[in-house]
């Protein structure tokens, strides 16, 4: 155990947790963890006075590991023995500098999202983010052409200020004030302009997951907008 009794007092949980991952062996054993923190000053050595309280938030953190797969049960030792093992998810995190924020960029994209998102997940999955970006922004940029009825040749910002208009365009809510309207054209404008149009004329690095991951939100915004103007079109 290389944690200390200053780490397990006063770190946040999930850096905690993150700590203790980095700790573990192969198949590590909630029991043998505990009691070794319990023994680890030495025969006549005194205990800290909250113990019980450090006991404690090592179990918190050993059930924020488990609560994001990080640690699952052991396959080849007996379920009842406590016995466990760092998963395949675990062992990838373990030793990556950015393994937080990757956490909370699956965090993030826990629920569910739009169909059309479908391969920007994959993507997103396989740590490729600048694929799923562009990838998310194309779905959108598909569907309002679908849904609005537009020709192939418009493409981009053109499409959406087309299809978004105050003045005519087929998505615009007719019930929604003019600025409103307006704003929008411009979110959809902006957000193409964005994180869709850069990818496909240069490079761009994504190599930020949180990031990443709220593109792919702000596409599922998107799309959930483009299915309401379609509910109205067809109603």
């Amino acid at each position: 155990m290389s944690l200390s009794y200053e780490d397990v007092r006063n770190l946040p949980l999930p850096d905690l947790s993150m700590n203790l991952l980095r700790s573990l062996g192969a198949e590590p054993n909630f029991n043998n963890l505990i009691q070794g923190f319990r023994q680890r000053g030495g025969y006549g050595q005194p205990s800290p006075p909250d113990l019980e309280v450090l006991l404690a938030r090592l179990s918190d953190a050993w059930a924020w590991l488990e609560a994001h797969a990080l640690i699952g049960r052991s396959s080849k030792n007996p379920p009842q023995g406590g016995w466990c093992r760092v998963t395949s998810a675990g062992k990838a995190l373990r030793e990556d500098p950015k393994a937080l924020s990757k956490v909370w960029a699956d965090d993030r994209l826990a629920g569910e999202l739009h169909a059309a998102l479908s391969s920007a997940r994959s993507n997103f999955a396989l740590g490729d983010y600048e694929t799923a970006s562009f990838s998310a922004m194309k779905a959108v940029e598909v569907e309002v052409r679908r849904v609005a009825g537009l020709s192939n040749e418009l493409i981009g910002v053109p499409l959406m200020r087309k299809a978004f208009s105050p003045k005519d365009g087929i998505l615009r809510d007719p019930g929604a004030e003019g600025g409103e309207q307006q704003a929008i054209a411009d979110l959809f404008a902006g957000a193409i302009g964005a994180y869709k149009n850069p990818a496909s004329h240069r490079t761009v690095r994504f190599d930020n997951a949180i990031e990443a991951a709220e593109v792919l939100q702000l596409a599922d915004l998107l799309l959930r907008v483009v299915q309401r103007a379609a509910d109205r079109i067809n109603s």
